[in-house]
């Protein structure tokens, strides 16, 4: 395994430019039942609709993603993605953690790293996601990264197959700034 080149290094993981060679990694973590719900997506994707998206996914500079690695060993355990409107300089957020790394606290500092990048280096004024309600370990770790409640979809999700709301929750870069200090 090549050493891949740190983009921002963390305490216990750090964001590296994705790796083709790890793309089946990916699709696995997609398609596991956990993401499954946690999307709401409801079904697994293809292997030839992922490896299809790949190409054109990383050659979208408004779609920069980052594979997250741990720090000691740089194994890949995750990705995060901003989808950026450079009309508004806003992006949402989405983060894909592999099952084996779940539970852990890896998904917070990943956010973290995520929304460092979005507004130290990237120059974005707000990010935002969404989150099914009932997942209360998505809501916790996206708040302790420091995104807050921005608002309510009602009814626009399934969660176990019952209709539930979205949370919209948004993170700013004056409040990211101010709590970090200066890079």
């Amino acid at each position: 395994m090549t050493t891949p080149q740190i983009l921002l290094p963390g305490e216990r993981v750090a964001l590296v430019l994705p790796d083709r060679d790890h793309l089946p990694d990916y699709h696995r973590w997609e398609n596991d039942p956990g993401t499954i719900l946690g999307f709401g997506t409801q079904v697994p994707q293809s292997w030839e609709a992922r490896s299809g998206g790949w190409e054109r996914q990383r050659a979208n500079r408004d779609y920069p993603q980052f594979e997250v690695v741990t720090a000691d060993d740089h194994t890949p355990v995750g990705l995060t993605t901003l989808q950026i409107d450079g009309a508004v300089r806003t992006a949402e957020f989405v983060i894909l953690l592999a099952p084996e790394a779940r539970g852990r606290g890896l998904a917070t500092e990943a956010t973290s790293l995520t929304l460092r990048w979005a507004f130290e280096y990237a120059a974005l004024r707000m990010v935002w996601l969404k989150v099914l309600e009932p997942n209360a370990a998505g809501v916790a770790a996206y708040q302790k990264a420091g995104f807050q409640p921005a608002g309510r979809l009602r009814q626009s999700g399934y969660w176990q197959g019952q209709p539930c709301d979205e949370l919209l929750m948004d993170a700013v870069a004056d409040d990211h700034l101010v709590a970090t200090g200066p890079a």
